[in-house]
């Protein structure tokens, strides 16, 4: 076996780890957190989202002007727009490797799998794009739409609220907690896919 063969064999060993890596970190620390420990964070917040004013309409008016669109849904859409495309990448991936990984040592050298292995870093070169593009689109969505931390008393004047109304949040220290760890976790799967990003033509896929 030719160095080059080798060094394609171990970058093609490195990919799927990085693959996994990335897909462990979104499991443990967006999934399982969220929908465990957030759900009940956020499961009452518009129950307990109080207005010093009994007019009819004005408490709705008013949540809806501190919080266009709940938190706990704008990070679900988060995962599910993130980790859709990259599992199917994976699983396209993985396929294709179970399927030739017994022919691999008999393959001889030919323009047909020069085409497979462009064929598959461009594809993940696209996966990792769209999952950083999505990344920073929701991490500025985020600071645009709740900013660094979640306020205790909002000062909303809108119909049909008979003055200005002071509102006030549940839960304002546990959400700021929660929007902090996701400007983190926004922040570090960029770091995790940037290395892919700056040399992907260093990683070879089998085929």
């Amino acid at each position: 076996m030719s160095l080059s063969q080798e060094n394609g064999q171990h970058n093609s060993r490195e990919l799927p780890m990085l693959g996994r890596l990335w897909l462990f970190f979104m499991l443990v620390f967006r999934i399982v957190i969220l929908g465990t420990v957030a759900d009940d964070t956020f499961s009452d917040e518009q129950e307990e989202f109080t207005c010093n004013t009994l007019q009819p309409g004005c408490k709705q008016v008013c949540f809806n002007m501190a919080f266009p669109i709940s938190m706990f849904r704008f990070w679900v859409f988060q995962i599910i727009l993130i980790a859709s495309p990259s599992l199917l990448f994976l699983l396209y991936a993985t396929h294709h490797y179970e399927k030739r990984k017994d022919h691999d040592k008999t393959c001889k050298f030919s323009t047909d799998n020069l085409k497979k292995e462009k064929r598959f870093k461009n594809l993940y070169k696209v996966n990792l794009l769209f999952r950083v593009a999505v990344e920073v689109g929701f991490l500025v969505g985020q600071w645009k739409l709740y900013g660094f931390d979640v306020k205790e008393q909002f000062e909303c004047e809108r119909f049909p609220c008979p003055k200005i109304v002071d509102c006030f949040t549940s839960r304002p220290a546990e959400k700021t907690i929660f929007l902090h760890f996701y400007f983190s976790c926004s922040s570090g799967f960029q770091r995790l896919g940037l290395p892919c990003h700056t040399n992907p033509d260093n990683y070879t896929f089998n085929t």
